[in-house]
């Protein structure tokens, strides 16, 4: 089996497990007492950078990174991610840390809450507002949703540098196309069944996005009721959440290496926040979201009420490819299969925030 590092941020720490030869060893917590809600493992150099963001109930949010995989830890002596005093506005948290495609070598993009876009140039050491999003002209009209108001969700096209595209709660996607100059919103049909216009221009409480393997073109959306794929580059939604037992979920993952495959993690309602029939599920599609399947062998067949908030699902590059999640119960789970069986690698951890993982030499 291939080695792969997995990180783990929860309410109270990041873990870190490592599977070489078959066999997982996990260390941490690191960053003890701080919520890590985004990390991420840029493996576009020879040696991979561990990001994590951390927020600090004494000294506040900050981002740290580390080069030998997590023995020593680096934290700016300025703050990485801070908003000009201009903007009037402070930093309450990192929901996002996503490295750029190979476009791209050194950026890494940030998202934050409140919401907005930060890009660094140096792997992650210092970003910089990008102002045209945050000055949009609809961002009077965002509305913080349950969760408040985040930007979590960042997607780069390995095509080009100048394509991002992001997802805020409650705003929707919005997307550029000329290095952050110029932003649009990108939701046409998806809905907001909270809103008396279900179809806006902007204001949908988008959960997460993901790029489809193999066509930047190809994303998958996890909304607040409905799950949609689409086939240019988000100009367009159409809804794939037929034959799935609920659309309401908040994780989402797609295959590393085929383009119609995905993973979603269906909650019973917005209003009941736990798994579909209280059974640990996770779904999958692999015709673009024509058809689900259930996967669980391997997970609990009892009732279970492990919440997978929308960062706490991924992939990682192997092939077969590896599936994780954790859960607001402290498990962390494993398949090294697509999905097919499943082993429990971690329980009675802290409340699990995100997960990443990645395929390391």
């Amino acid at each position: 089996m291939t080695d792969v590092l997995l990180a783990a941020g929860t309410r109270k720490g990041l873990f870190l497990g490592r599977r070489k030869g078959g066999r997982w060893d996990f260390e941490g917590p690191f960053f003890t007492a701080q919520a890590i809600y985004s990390a991420a493992i840029d493996t576009r150099a020879g040696t991979p950078r561990l990001l994590a963001g951390g927020d600090s109930a004494h000294w506040g949010p900050s981002v740290f990174h580390s080069d030998d995989l997590g023995a020593s830890w680096t934290e700016p002596a300025r703050p990485a991610v801070s908003f000009p005093k201009d903007t009037g506005a402070s930093l309450e948290r990192v929901w996002q840390l996503h490295p750029a495609g190979p476009a791209a070598p050194g950026v890494v993009y940030a998202g934050t809450e409140p919401a907005a876009l930060f890009r660094s140039e140096d792997g992650g050491e210092s970003f910089a507002l990008v102002r045209p999003l945050w000055e949009h002209p609809t961002r009077s009209q965002w509305v913080p949703g349950g969760g408040g108001e985040g930007l979590h969700t960042v997607v780069t096209d390995p095509r080009t540098p100048d394509a991002v595209t992001v997802a805020v709660s409650t705003a929707g996607v919005f997307r550029t196309e000329d290095g952050g100059a110029h932003w649009s919103p990108s939701n046409h049909g998806v809905s907001a069944v909270f809103l008396p216009d279900r179809h806006p221009e902007f204001g949908q409480c988008v959960h997460k996005v993901a790029q489809g393997a193999g066509d930047p073109d190809r994303l998958y959306l996890q909304n607040h009721w409905g799950v949609y794929r689409s086939d240019d580059a988000g100009a367009s939604w159409t809804d794939i959440g037929e034959g799935l037992p609920s659309d309401f979920g908040f994780a989402l993952a797609a295959h590393p290496h085929r383009t119609d495959t995905a993973y979603v993690f269906p909650i019973t309602a917005d209003a009941d926040r736990v798994p579909v029939d209280r059974r640990c599920r996770v779904y999958r599609t692999g015709d673009g979201g024509g058809s689900w399947e259930a996967l669980s062998a391997g997970l609990p067949e009892h009732d279970h009420y492990g919440t997978v908030l929308r960062d706490a699902l991924c992939t990682d590059d192997a092939d077969p490819a590896g599936v994780y999640f954790g859960n607001r119960n402290g498990e962390l789970y494993a398949s090294g299969d697509d999905g097919e069986s499943w082993e429990l690698l971690a329980s009675h951890l802290p409340d699990v925030l995100c997960v990443r993982a990645a395929v390391v030499g």
